[in-house]
């Protein structure tokens, strides 16, 4: 891991010039640069107003630089100096997964059924990896489309570890401050700060009901006098014996019926409001 120095930075990314920011994660706003060897990279600059401050930064660094997957965003480097923190990335030319599916018009990405089916496996492996295969152990806490990134080939790279606490071995569950994000979070983890790797699984699960469906899971549907979230508009459909119903309608019939099918019913596993019954990443 190399370390920079803001010199370096102002230089690749023209003084922080606005037209080089490509976005506000959960420690402040990322910009593109360029180093000068030609590598394009996204800096993450931690502002200073942010609550979440050096400890969280140290521990992303540390625990990011020892985190080596293909469905990982990979970490160059960091920058500590004076009051400045900033961590540079790998550079991602096609954002976020949440902005490609739904975000404004202009940016959307017309993501065929073949490549969202890759996404969702994607993401499934770089979990499986932290949950499982790193010698870390380490639970996300914040798995939601916006930290799902997308590289040239549209292949999914997860994102923003700044949230990550280490799954110590001896301590089975982490009883912790909540930091996720609404709509995303495992009912125990949300009503009483329980987390496991358990809570990652119900986050992916519902990441995978947006990609099948193309919309954000707070996003209510209306049926008769009711409105509904995603997940919950899953479960009604499965009721009525009517799941392809969710596959998203852009997709006309251009889709796989049954790699569909058993997306939805993965998800619906890895929602289960009993955390012992979701599965682990890796089955």
């Amino acid at each position: 891991m190399s370390l920079f120095n803001v010199r370096q930075i102002k230089g690749a990314t023209n003084n922080f010039d606005i037209a080089n920011k490509i976005g506000e994660g959960g420690f402040g706003p990322v910009y593109k640069g360029r180093l000068s060897d030609g590598t394009l990279v996204a800096v993450k600059q931690l502002s200073s107003k942010s609550k979440q401050g050096n400890r969280e930064f140290l521990n992303e660094i540390g625990m990011i630089s020892a985190l080596n997957h293909p469905h990982l965003v990979k970490l160059y480097g960091c920058c500590v100096e004076g009051d400045q923190l900033m961590l540079i990335y790998e550079y991602l030319e096609n954002n976020s997964l949440a902005r490609a599916l739904f975000g404004a018009a202009e940016h959307q990405i017309k993501l065929d059924w073949p490549t969202r089916y890759k996404i969702c496996v994607g993401i499934a492996r770089g979990l499986a990896y932290l949950h499982e295969e790193s010698r870390l152990k380490v639970v996300h806490r914040d798995i939601k489309a916006t930290n799902v990134l997308l590289d040239k080939d549209l292949n999914p790279k997860i994102s923003d570890f700044g949230l990550a606490k280490l799954d110590e071995e001896e301590n089975t569950h982490i009883s912790t401050r909540i930091a996720g994000t609404y709509g995303y979070m495992a009912p125990e983890y949300a009503m009483h700060g329980y987390l496991t790797d358990k809570a990652d699984v119900y986050s992916f699960g519902i990441v995978a009901l947006e990609i099948l469906h193309g919309s954000n899971n707070t996003t209510l549907r209306q049926k008769g006098s009711e409105a509904f979230h995603l997940l919950d508009w899953a479960h009604v459909l499965k009721e009525e014996n009517n799941l392809m119903e969710l596959v998203d309608k852009r997709l006309g019939s251009n889709f796989n019926k049954e790699e569909a099918l058993i997306m939805i019913n993965v998800a619906l596993l890895c929602t289960n409001v009993t955390s012992a019954l979701r599965p682990a990443m890796s089955s």
